[in-house]
Parts: C-alpha cells; sequence; structure tokens
C-alpha cells in the first residue's frame, strides 16, 4: 500500500529504533525482576513457567512468545520483522540484564526505585520499538486479533489478557506484588506518553 511502511524492509533508522527500544524494554522487564517486588503479567507467567522448566526467565519469555504466534494464525494477523524481533530481543535483554545486575536485590528504597526505574525503561522501549512500525509483538497482534474477532474493545480485551497471564503465572509460582500493581497502573500513561514524544521525533522514513 502506498504510504505505508513496510513490515519487513527496514532502513537503518527504523531498524536501530526497534532494536533499541526492544533492548530497553527487555532491561526494563529484568529491572522488574530484580527488585523482588513483583513482575509484570507477562513475567509472572514466564517466571511461572520458568521455574518448572528449569529455564532462565528470559528463555521461557522467548518460548512463550513463539506460542503465542502460533495463537495469531486463526486470528489472521500479519506479522512484521518487528514481530519477530520481539519474540526474541526482549528475552535475550531480560537475561542479560539479570546476569549484569547479580543477586540479591538490596534495600527496600533501592528495590522501589527500580520498579519506577523499569516502568520508565518500559514506557520508552515501548515508545521506540512501535514507532519503528515494524509489526506488533506478539502480545500486541494477539489483543488485536482478539478484540477484532469479538467485538470487545482493546481495553477489555487487553485486561482480560492480562489478567489471564498473571492468574496463570501466579498458579505456577510467578512473583507478585507492589511492583506488579505499579506496572499495572502506570505502564500504559508510560507508553502513551513516551508514543507522543518519540511520535514526534520525525524520523524521515518511519
Amino acid at each position: 500500500m502506498s504510504g505505508v511502511p513496510s513490515r519487513w524492509r527496514a532502513s537503518p533508522a527504523r531498524l536501530t529504533r526497534l532494536l533499541v527500544g526492544l533492548a530497553l524494554f527487555g532491561a526494563g522487564e529484568g529491572l522488574l525482576v530484580h527488585s523482588a517486588l513483583g513482575n509484570s503479567p507477562w513475567t509472572v507467567l514466564a517466571e511461572g513457567a520458568a521455574e518448572h522448566a528449569g529455564l532462565a526467565i528470559g528463555t521461557a519469555t522467548i518460548a512463550i512468545s513463539l506460542v503465542i504466534l502460533l495463537a495469531w494464525v486463526p486470528l489472521h494477523q500479519r506479522p512484521g520483522l518487528g514481530t519477530i524481533a520481539n519474540a526474541v530481543v526482549v528475552g535475550v535483554a531480560i537475561d542479560v540484564t539479570l546476569r549484569a545486575l547479580g543477586d540479591g536485590s538490596g534495600a527496600l528504597g533501592a528495590r522501589a526505585l527500580e520498579v519506577a526505574g523499569a516502568i520508565a525503561l518500559v514506557s520508552v522501549g515501548s515508545g521506540f520499538y512501535l514507532t519503528a512500525r515494524l509489526g506488533p509483538g506478539p502480545r500486541d497482534g494477539l489483543m488485536t486479533g482478539l478484540a477484532a474477532r469479538t467485538g470487545g474493545s482493546i481495553r477489555l480485551t487487553r485486561g482480560l489478557i492480562e489478567l489471564s497471564a498473571c492468574a496463570a503465572g501466579a498458579a505456577l509460582g510467578g512473583t507478585l506484588g507492589l511492583g506488579t500493581l505499579a506496572f499495572a497502573l502506570l505502564i500504559g500513561p508510560g507508553v502513551q506518553f513516551a508514543l507522543a514524544r518519540l511520535g514526534a521525533l520525525g524520523v524521515a522514513d518511519l
């Protein structure tokens, strides 16, 4: 379609924006895990699955992303380069961040700062990768596909998906806590702010 950027052919500027965004996103998720104050809903699920499968959390995140992509097939969602990169880079960035931070979470004040930093990183990372326009991440595509198929609102569909991931993860032993609540309440406004700011950067070939 004329005027619509390709989801598979990326200029250096778009590819850089995508990879920087996904790396920041994964680093933020890793920081939230390290705080030990509660993970984001999907990382609750990944942590629970990782404990049962003997995997690193990032590796479990990649596996879950690939399973979600299979659910796209009956929903007729269109992937892109960003979809595949999202499924892999975020999980790798989580594991790299956790290895870099090491064991132990420190004092409560430091852990609270980690939660705030995590939300900021995920917000900015989301802004970068979404404005690269190289295809939605696995969870985003699941959300839009289910909303279109069921006729439900994006907000309701995303909420139900997040709650389901959280409940399944908690049942498997994933970590819920104040960090989970803070993430759930603040990530929406954070991403909206990042999109408004980054969308105004004016990368010519987005």
